[in-house]
């Protein structure tokens, strides 16, 4: 038997066997398996289960770690689809955004879940986590494949088929239940011991624990506004009849269909953008227009797209840029590195900040500061000296717009705040859904890469930073917010995949981030390409592929 090199990440080097199962590896080598849920393999994830064929590095995947507890949630999906066919044969039930450590679904018939309905659910998919069945991972032929949708009404996978016509596929199955593989998952049901469903509006919430403590779930948070806005983009994707990849792919071999989709999914985004303008004419108090949202929400975009709409209203917007109000490399705060934090809302003097407005609505003439990253020091130039008429209004936006503390003086019928999600209405199949963060990292990787020369690996490298401070300075404000402004365009992932895909493919299975660039080609691989040319040049898309008629 031909044997191979196997390496660790700490080092150590052993030989196998080839076609020895990276369990089997790990169980010789004396390594708690317990809360192993998946392995990457030279960076790819794959299964414990993978069987190795050629000389490898191996990391193994831990339950408290990021890439662990998306396994789980993954896990936790097929676990549910598969409760619910086994109590309601046929029953479609759809997943759809996240709220909160949850995952919303509904029926596809589109009637209310009752409590006992949620409750059968629960109760089965507790009796099949404690019969700890193993999770199976199968490569079937194209035409097996197409049999098992059809059966088990898959329709969203099936007409997903018609796009992508692969000899064979690979699912994912429980207990006679298959299911489109995105991922690996746990080894067997009894690893998922931690979840809850919850009666939720007309639907029901599948709750799952936070990354770094598997055991408890943490308590739940409502969003109102967040869930309204998920759910009239989703009502109204219903009404098109474009609610996945699949029904997008359909319209997008057709040019002409195509152009009228992006046509009224741009008139649809810019009504919302006109009502939320009129929101704040009808007001007759509002002085100052907050705007917040994650990386790559289109903030700047939006900014310029309502600043057009309140001019129409007969109002004059002038922008004040927060990034003027840094106080500098010196006076910055810390972070757990030592390292200046400049995310942090004590990065901006927001004493400052607060006196211009005071003065700015007092009717005074003021200077506001100019800030130079180069030299990491504020100063004032006489072109920035400011003066608020009677029909001005100020729009200002940055990742604090919606905490309290940045305009704490400010009384609070003055300021009018905006937060802004790329939350696609879309789903790739009825149990795979689009993750609004994935959506927001093409979108960044296509613009670091146009505008900054950055490959998709530098950006990748940092995303998880820049995660980690949106969800301490941005997300925990959401409902702050006046309104919530929806920034997702359901074609753009059929345009951005134009620019995304050869930069994915550019990262190399040595590379670290090898294991997301691969997860974002199988995702992006989803969707049909439309050319750019069909993107209207005031689009938030244009933010990110250029050719955009506003100046950034």
């Amino acid at each position: 038997m031909t044997n191979i090199s196997i390496n660790f990440t700490d080092g150590k080097v052993i030989s196998a066997s080839k076609h020895d199962k990276v369990l089997d590896i790990f169980e010789s080598q004396k390594i708690n398996t317990s809360e192993i849920v998946g392995v990457k393999i030279d960076n790819l994830e794959s299964s414990v289960f993978s069987e190795l064929e050629f000389s490898c590095q191996l990391e193994p995947i831990y339950l408290n770690t990021k890439d662990g507890a998306e396994i789980y949630r993954r896990s936790l999906c097929l676990l549910l689809a598969t409760a619910v066919e086994k109590i309601f044969p046929g029953t479609r039930v759809l997943v759809g955004h996240s709220l909160g450590y949850g995952y919303y679904y509904t029926l596809e018939n589109g009637k209310d879940i009752e409590d006992k309905q949620v409750e059968m659910i629960t109760t089965k998919m507790k009796a099949l986590v404690k019969k700890d069945i193993p999770f199976n991972t199968e490569r079937l032929s194209y035409q097996q494949a197409m049999e098992i949708f059809e059966v088990q009404k898959l329709t969203g996978a099936r007409l997903q088929m018609d796009f992508n016509c692969p000899p064979y596929l690979t699912l994912n199955e429980l207990e006679g239940f298959y299911d489109i593989s995105s991922g690996p998952l746990v080894p067997s049901t009894g690893y998922l011991k931690c979840f809850d469903l919850m009666k939720y509006q007309n639907g029901f919430l599948l709750r799952f624990p936070k990354s770094e403590d598997h055991s408890v779930l943490p308590d739940f948070i409502d969003q109102p506004k967040l869930f309204e806005t998920y759910s009239r983009y989703k009502e109204w994707g219903k009404k098109i009849g474009i609610t996945n990849a699949a029904e997008l792919n359909v319209i997008a071999m057709d040019k002409h269909k195509i152009a009228d989709f992006i046509d009224i999914t741009e008139t649809f985004q810019q009504k919302n953008i006109s009502k939320i303008a009129s929101e704040i004419v009808d007001s007759k108090a509002v002085k100052v227009v907050l705007i917040a949202g994650p990386s790559s929400s289109g903030k700047t975009t939006t900014s310029k797209k309502l600043a057009l709409e309140l001019q129409a209203l007969g109002l004059t917007p002038k922008l004040i840029s927060l990034d003027n109000y840094y106080l500098g490399f010196e006076k910055t705060p810390k972070d757990e590195n030592g390292k200046p934090d400049f995310e942090c809302l004590e990065a901006l003097n927001v004493e400052l900040l607060n006196q211009n407005l005071i003065d700015l609505f007092d009717g005074k003439e003021v200077n506001i500061p100019s800030y130079d990253f180069h030299t990491s020091s504020s100063f004032f130039e006489e072109k920035n000296k400011m003066k608020l008429g009677e029909n001005d209004i100020l729009i200002m936006e940055g990742i604090h717009g919606l905490n309290p503390k940045l305009t704490a003086k400010i009384p609070d019928q003055f300021k009018y705040r905006i937060y802004l999600s790329a939350l696609t209405q879309l789903n790739l199949d009825d149990h795979n859904r689009i993750s609004t963060s994935d959506n927001r990292l093409i979108r960044r990787i296509v613009r670091d890469w146009r505008y900054r020369g950055k490959s998709a690996a530098g950006t990748i490298s940092m995303w998880p930073s820049v995660q980690a401070g949106e969800k301490k300075h941005i997300f925990p404000f959401q409902n702050n917010a006046d309104a919530i402004l929806n920034t997702a365009l359901d074609y753009e992932l059929s345009v951005l995949k134009v620019y995304a895909m050869p930069l994915l493919r550019c990262v190399k299975p040595s590379q670290t981030e090898y294991a997301v660039a691969s997860h974002l080609i199988k995702f992006l691989d989803r969707f049909c390409e439309v050319p750019a040319a069909s993107v209207p040049d005031r689009s938030i898309i244009r933010e990110f592929i250029g050719g955009s008629s506003f100046k950034y």
